[in-house]
């Protein structure tokens, strides 16, 4: 184990792009994608969870489920601080298969140089509000931007003090929206 930390696992979007439920897709040898994702971070976090709608998996996992039936980003991230006792989380898109240890690493390290609500990736795609760390001290502005029914974590950065750390390597931010990702993804899954 490397972080006594909390990991989530961000699994309760829509899938519109890939037309069915990507977390459900099998991916790396394990019959799901959240599945794929659980076991890598269960070996490097103290504590997993997953955050969706519902316990829609077929292996043991504890899950956050939301507390709307919006799906987004936002309400997930609320409902994680809504349901644990913890002071901060690092959460990760179920559909970023290659984010790797060494980003959680730096995430980490940032962290304890800084008192900012929100340390997050800058990779060549821009910000990645899923490959990031949130502190507590995020859920007042994001309770009152879901409020106002603002889902955009982008808006609610504004007002909240974030840590940037970059990363070069945009291979580690590939997402998995549509089906053509996700066979490229297998396929470069099976190269390594």
């Amino acid at each position: 184990m490397k972080f006594d930390a909390t990991a989530v696992i961000i699994a309760g979007g829509k899938s519109s792009r890939m037309k069915r439920d990507k977390a459900l897709l099998p991916f790396g040898g394990f019959s799901s994608l959240a599945e794929f994702q659980y076991r890598r971070l269960d070996k490097i976090f103290s504590t997993v969870y997953i955050s969706s709608k519902s316990n829609k998996f077929d292996f043991k996992v504890d899950v956050i489920e939301d507390i709307s039936e919006i799906s987004s980003p936002l309400v997930a991230l609320i409902s994680i601080f809504e349901t644990l006792d913890i002071n901060e989380v690092f959460v990760l898109s179920v559909d970023a298969p290659f984010v790797d240890i060494s980003v959680m690493e730096k995430l980490f390290k940032r962290l304890k140089e800084t008192k900012s609500d929100i340390i997050i990736v800058e990779s060549k795609y821009g910000l990645e509000p899923l490959s990031a760390i949130y502190r507590r001290s995020f859920l007042k502005e994001a309770k009152f931007a879901l409020a106002k029914d603002n889902h955009r974590l982008q808006s609610l950065f504004e007002s909240l003090t974030i840590e940037i750390v970059k990363i070069d390597n945009e291979k580690l931010f590939m997402n998995l929206n549509y089906p053509s990702e996700y066979v490229e993804a297998q396929q470069s899954l099976i190269k390594e």
